[in-house]
């Protein structure tokens, strides 16, 4: 693997990454088809976004709404006027044979993202990388195209026509790490506002990445090569790095980068060559005609900023300061925007956040699973902090806590009810335990002298067996205090 200080080598990597998010509006960029996923091919489609001849587009207003939140969240400036233009190229998946965007006139710019980065050797202090934002922009995507059936393709335009923004990232990252973060940390935000559910295997949140090398110290950029089609994290970071270590071969080897988009093969580890591109395409961009000027209102920007949520980074923060939670479990806690809300209204009923994120953390997130911003979570909040009461209040031992739990999952049950109905309340009977405790002494004679020698560590065995006897029923901590006073300690 490749960072920045493990480089080794007269060359540094220079990357930069061009994220396309779809926003989660209900329908698309410029009419009123449907944007859910799943439905049978070319059944969301309408003369707008067929392209038909005559057919007018009208701007979603939620589209511009959730683009301004994205970008704000990104630390962008929003500029007050912008323009929308079109975009030519032919391709099957593009039926007007242009595309909607914007291009000199974008309606933000100028925003960055902060993301720490693991150190090397592990285990020392994670690094602070800002990584510039060159802008945001509004546009429409396109179709897909279907090469799965032998010879033949076929196009799906379903997709076409769905509201996107695209994040312009600048040449600020230098590792396979660094990028794979950038994404991790850029998805978060916009799964945490609500714009974008973050799918990558759906094809919602995907990039491109644009990567080259340069000798160090220089300031020219090298040759660069883009990376397409890699639909995971870690993938990113593997094509990455595997393409930085393979333009340094080659010009080691006195060859010559050539300007070209490539591919990542999951199986052999490899990019691959998929097409030149050594000529810059050109998109002949015109301002779109069928389209007024984008115009913001100061108080529109302004309501959406007031209007954005605690982003996943200040939540931590927050959560390690004011909660006094480790870092770990901070981290853990803010994966999903459902996982903190739950956390946080659990840790609020029940008064000791620590104690609820160990809960939480051990014991409930291994039964949680989570697609988009969509989180299956066994337990509420309600019921996680009414089962932690049960404990402290001595009524079940946290060994009973985990059969309640099981027998709350995916119910609206009642942690009390369950408790009662199964007869599971913890003993407290002082005389009750106190027998029990005798009789388990004069059971195990040797284990008691051998306490009473010195040998403390024995009586957790004593423990063990008064528990066993009471079927796990007993309060531990009457039963310690009964075994140290009948045994003289």
């Amino acid at each position: 693997m490749i960072h920045r200080q493990m480089m080794n080598s007269q060359f540094e990597a220079v990357i930069g990454l061009e994220v396309h998010a779809q926003l989660l509006t209900k329908s698309k960029a410029f009419c009123s088809c449907s944007t859910a996923f799943g439905a049978q091919p070319n059944t969301q489609v309408c003369p707008v976004c067929l392209g038909l001849p005559g057919a007018l587009p009208v701007l979603n207003a939620e589209a511009v709404r959730m683009a301004v939140s994205a970008a704000l969240a990104v630390n962008c400036s929003i500029q007050k006027n912008s323009r929308f233009a079109r975009k030519n190229y032919f391709y099957p998946d593009l039926p007007k044979g242009y595309q909607i965007s914007q291009f000199d006139e974008p309606f933000s710019q100028n925003g960055h993202l902060d993301i720490e980065v693991q150190s090397v050797p592990v285990g020392s202090p994670r690094r602070h990388v800002r990584a510039r934002i060159q802008r945001v922009h509004m546009e429409e995507d396109a179709g897909k195209n279907l090469h799965d059936r032998g010879d033949d393709s076929i196009v799906d335009l379903n997709r076409s026509g769905t509201a996107l923004i695209e994040i312009v990232g600048e040449p600020d990252l230098r590792s396979g790490l660094e990028a794979a973060e950038y994404l991790r940390t850029l998805r978060e935000i916009l799964v945490f506002i609500g714009v974008n559910d973050g799918n990558l295997e759906e094809g919602s949140f995907r990039c491109d990445a644009n990567v080259s090398i340069r000798p160090i110290g220089a300031s020219k950029f090298g040759t660069r090569t883009e990376l397409k089609n890699i639909n995971s994290f870690r993938f990113v970071q593997k094509a990455i790095d595997y393409e930085i270590a393979r333009q340094e071969s080659v010009i080691k080897s006195g060859g010559t980068i050539v300007m070209e988009t490539r591919g990542w093969d999951e199986k052999s580890g490899e990019t691959f060559s998929m097409r030149s591109k050594e000529e810059a395409h050109d998109y002949r961009y015109f301002p779109e005609p069928d389209l007024p000027a984008l115009v913001l209102e100061d108080a529109y920007i302004s309501q959406i900023r007031d209007a954005l949520p605690e982003l996943p980074q200040a939540k931590r923060e927050r959560f390690a300061n004011d909660l006094k939670l480790p870092a770990n479990a901070a981290q853990v806690l803010t994966q999903h925007p459902a996982i903190a809300s739950l956390f946080e209204r659990a840790a609020e009923l029940h008064g000791d956040a620590l104690r609820v994120a160990n809960f939480v953390q051990g014991e409930v997130l291994r039964d949680t699973t989570t697609r988009g911003l969509h989180a299956e979570i066994p337990l509420t909040s309600e019921q996680i902090a009414d089962l932690l009461k049960l404990v402290d209040a001595g009524t079940i031992s946290g060994k009973q806590a985990k059969e309640v739990y099981a027998k709350l999952r995916g119910t609206d049950a009642r942690a009390d009810e369950i408790v009662r109905s199964s007869g599971m309340a913890q003993v407290s009977d002082a005389g009750l335990i106190d027998d029990v405790v005798r009789r388990v002494l004069e059971a195990n004679p040797k284990q008691a002298e051998a306490v009473k020698n010195g040998k403390t560590g024995v009586i957790g065995f004593l423990v063990g067996q008064v528990m066993k006897e009471m079927k796990g029923s007993a309060n531990p901590a009457m039963v310690n205090e009964a075994l140290q006073r009948l045994l003289g300690l």
